[in-house]
């Protein structure tokens, strides 16, 4: 067996330093979402219903945009049917597959949450950096995504 090659004082403060960001981050957004009431994972659902067509998307295909697993996602969609936000209908195209659709009150609850967010991610990290050290950050989060198997998640702007 080989011996672990261990973070050196460098890396290890990086690593550090990475998850403390990524926990304040986490723990801003989250917070003022409380304050729209709804969760993270209710926003992250009706963000990309609310850009689709239709405000309706496949179960799978939406799966697959947050890169969420089956269990996770119908969990998730029973409790946000549950508090009116979305319906699951059976697709046309194919009697296997679920459609879910954003209601009007899931699309009020995201159009009022949306700028408190944008105004976060503005205030905790995009206003603390340059144009080039986003552009360095951009291209850090591309390349440790795609390391880390996520370069096929279909974002809308890719």
């Amino acid at each position: 067996m080989t011996e672990p090659r261990w973070l050196d004082p460098q890396e290890r403060r990086m690593w550090r330093a990475y998850l403390r960001m990524q926990r304040a981050i986490e723990v801003a957004l989250v917070r003022q979402l409380g304050d729209s009431g709804i969760s993270r994972p209710d926003f992250e659902v009706l963000v990309p219903l609310s850009e689709a067509e239709g405000r309706t998307l496949r179960v799978r295909d939406l799966a697959t945009w947050l890169g969420w697993d089956r269990s996770r996602i119908s969990h998730q969609l029973r409790r946000m049917e549950e508090r009116g936000l979305i319906t699951r209908e059976h697709c046309t195209d194919d009697a296997r597959g679920t459609m879910v659709r954003m209601t009007d009150e899931g699309y009020a609850i995201t159009v009022r949450a949306a700028p408190d967010q944008v105004a976060t991610v503005r205030r905790v990290l995009v206003d603390l950096l340059s144009r080039d050290e986003i552009d360095q950050l951009t291209a850090i989060a591309e390349r440790v995504a795609n390391a880390a198997g996520y370069d096929q998640l279909p974002y809308p702007d890719n």
